[in-house]
């Protein structure tokens, strides 16, 4: 099934709208909240389209995704038991919470960073520091560090492979959607 190339090329028209860089931000902010849905995949289009504008892309994206980080923290800080708590509980994040706040335990601030940086649900860690009042200045300057790497570098290696890269990415985006797909199924198995 094609779903993946037609998905593809509805993000590639999307991300040449005037409005993408707004719905980009507002994307990035609720990634860093709740939303499940990473914003490279859009930020990835967007200097697809518009490569001269790839450093622009990737700092919007890192100040959405470090102001949405702040906002966590302090929805962890003031209002974990009352309203956070039970969401976690209520969408089955429980198990993947406790081992956030091991790694806290074990990692200190370094985790935000690699949370930041990595694919990890950067949202549980937000969340997490502000629960486990951690200082909130090493918490942002680690988000700040770790979000901005990540976005620019996505933006600097899309920036970089051009239309060559976006060739392959046409050519290959069917396999590596439904790659992707199956490794988050058996990662579910695989964590329960």
């Amino acid at each position: 099934m094609k779903i993946f190339s037609s998905l593809y090329q509805w993000t590639l028209r999307w991300a040449e709208h005037q409005f993408a860089p707004r719905v980009l931000a507002a994307l990035t902010f609720a990634e860093s909240i709740f939303f499940p849905i990473p914003p490279d995949v859009l930020l990835a289009p967007m200097v697809l389209a518009k490569p001269n504008k790839a450093w622009y892309y990737a700092g919007l994206t890192t100040l959405a995704s470090i102001i949405g980080g702040a906002v966590g923290y302090w929805l962890g800080y003031l209002m974990f038991e009352p309203w956070i708590q039970p969401l976690i509980t209520k969408f089955g994040y429980q198990a993947r919470f406790d081992t956030a706040i091991l790694w806290f335990k074990d990692w200190g601030v370094w985790v935000v960073f690699i949370a930041g940086f990595s694919p990890i649900p950067y949202k549980l860690f937000t969340v997490s520091a502000g629960f486990l009042h951690m200082a909130f200045l090493p918490f942002f300057i680690a988000s700040a560090i770790g979000r901005g790497m990540r976005f620019f570098l996505v933006a600097g290696l899309i920036k970089w492979g051009g239309s060559a890269m976006e060739q392959k990415i046409r050519q290959w985006v069917d396999v590596l959607g439904w790659g992707i797909v199956g490794a988050i199924v058996i990662g579910y198995f695989a964590l329960r």
